[in-house]
């Protein structure tokens, strides 16, 4: 059974991050158009389920399927989109899981959206504290239900990501 751990911030992190971009890169060569580490483990000093979150933005979401057998020969199981419409979605580790990897084709307005979410956390403190601490609260409550912990920081997730989004699109404009 998955255990929910939230942990405080670990600059190592970023160092995972890196090993496995570059197996990434290996893999998909020149597929990748850019590569971004997403997710609660990307902003400094925001409490997390240390589970590193990668985004490869790809030129064709179409041509990802065929690097399956790649990427379950360095651990990953593929999942197809797993409720994202044209993602392409990777998992590592298992109930102990390290990696989850969210591929998107370069027009999908999902890229904007995580990085809208992930940039905002890294120049409002103040919400991130809040963020990290309902997470570690939830996961406190809810060590063995990650639906009830998904579902505890739901309200506050849509609204920073409201708010993130805006302000990701008048820092574009």
């Amino acid at each position: 059974m998955r255990k929910v751990e939230v942990k405080p911030y670990n600059e190592h992190w970023a160092l995972k991050f890196n090993e496995e971009a570059e197996k990434l890169y290996k893999i998909f060569n020149t597929e990748i158009l850019e590569l971004h580490h997403i997710g609660s483990t990307s902003v400094e000093g925001l409490k997390a389920k240390p589970i590193i979150d990668i985004m490869p933005v790809v030129k064709d979401i179409k041509k990802i399927d065929k690097f399956n057998d790649a990427m379950i020969a360095i651990g990953y199981e593929p999942i197809g989109e797993n409720g994202i419409p044209g993602r392409r979605y990777f998992q590592k580790g298992g109930d102990d899981r390290t990696h989850h990897i969210h591929i998107f084709q370069l027009d999908n307005p999902e890229i904007d959206r995580h990085l809208a979410f992930r940039d905002y956390l890294r120049a409002h403190l103040n919400a991130a504290k809040e963020y990290g601490n309902l997470k570690e609260a939830l996961a406190q409550r809810y060590p063995y239900d990650i639906e009830s912990y998904i579902k505890g920081k739901e309200h506050l997730v849509l609204d920073i990501e409201q708010k993130a989004v805006e302000w990701y699109q008048n820092l574009k404009a």
